[in-house]
């Protein structure tokens, strides 16, 4: 065991249990379902009932959380990796004052890192991890073998689908590969681009149902989207559709779900529990 990997085991056993932010991955099956759209605009929410919230880009080299509100962040994660910019240096400041790391292109394997920058990187993460109430990953589609074990350390999913079948399928697929590995990972359900409420209440019931029976898991669902033309039109704007138009039926929607995410956790209490995402990040990467 080389010195560097056992003095962050002791770095992240001094610090796993220590207050920290609620740490959530946004996830999807499949591309194209919205997923970036639904994070940033689910983060400017929170930020709108007083939540520190900090939005990370995890799609290394796709990501598109800037463009979405129009500005190019100077800095991104590559930043940090390839520069000599800290992680608080990569921060950039997004609407209603969220903050967010953007991804960057050209790492294609975030946690293919030799041992001193993974250390640099935890230590420093560490210290955001005080500073916010929730820290939202916005994924990339599908799962592979590292972004597996990311999601595995956050402390909440919210998986977004749509009411196509290859993305209710895909959906399903992730959360079961998740809930083979970990268990007690808590899991939320969006619904996004519906046309109408009971094709939305059918999408809900059907990842419910079969989660029910075939895993034996309970999710949470917290609503579902309209597949409303304001999105395209503040895309297009490049303006998050929650600020475009606050009276359109997706930000009114959305805005519900917000109430009901936050409801929920308080009532479970999930938002004041002890985030332990940094041993998280031991067991399933260092191993310990």
């Amino acid at each position: 065991m080389s010195d560097q990997a056992e003095n962050l085991r002791n770095f992240i056993e001094e610090h796993e249990y220590s207050p920290s932010s609620k740490t959530i991955a946004v996830i999807s099956g499949k591309g194209g379902v919205g997923k970036s759209n639904v994070s940033l605009n689910f983060a400017i929410n929170l930020a709108k009932r007083g939540k520190r919230v900090l939005l990370f880009d995890m799609d290394i080299g796709m990501g598109n959380i800037d463009i979405l509100f129009g500005y190019h962040s100077p800095n991104s994660i590559m930043d940090f990796f390839y520069g000599n910019l800290t992680i608080r240096e990569t921060i950039s400041s997004g609407p209603e004052n969220i903050s967010i790391i953007a991804g960057g292109t050209g790492l294609t394997n975030l946690f293919s890192l030799d041992d001193e920058l993974f250390n640099r990187f935890i230590e420093q993460f560490n210290e955001l991890l005080h500073e916010y109430d929730l820290i939202l990953f916005d994924m990339g589609a599908g799962i592979n073998e590292d972004t597996a074990k990311l999601l595995l350390c956050v402390d909440e999913l919210i998986v977004i689908t749509t009411p196509e079948p290859t993305s209710i399928t895909d959906a399903y697929s992730v959360m079961k590969y998740i809930n083979s590995v970990s268990s007690d990972i808590p899991f939320h359900l969006i619904c996004n681009r519906i046309v109408e409420e009971q094709q939305g209440k059918e999408t809900m019931n059907r990842l419910q149902n079969v989660m029910r029976k075939f895993l034996q898991k309970e999710i949470i669902p917290l609503g579902y989207l309209p597949d409303d033309r304001t999105v395209m039109q503040a895309v297009s704007k490049q303006i998050p559709f929650s600020l475009y138009n606050p009276s359109a039926e997706v930000s009114k929607a959305l805005s519900d779900i917000t109430s009901r995410y936050l409801n929920h956790s308080v009532s479970e209490k999930i938002m004041f529990r002890k985030s332990n995402f940094l041993g998280n990040l031991k067991k399933f990467f260092l191993g310990g």
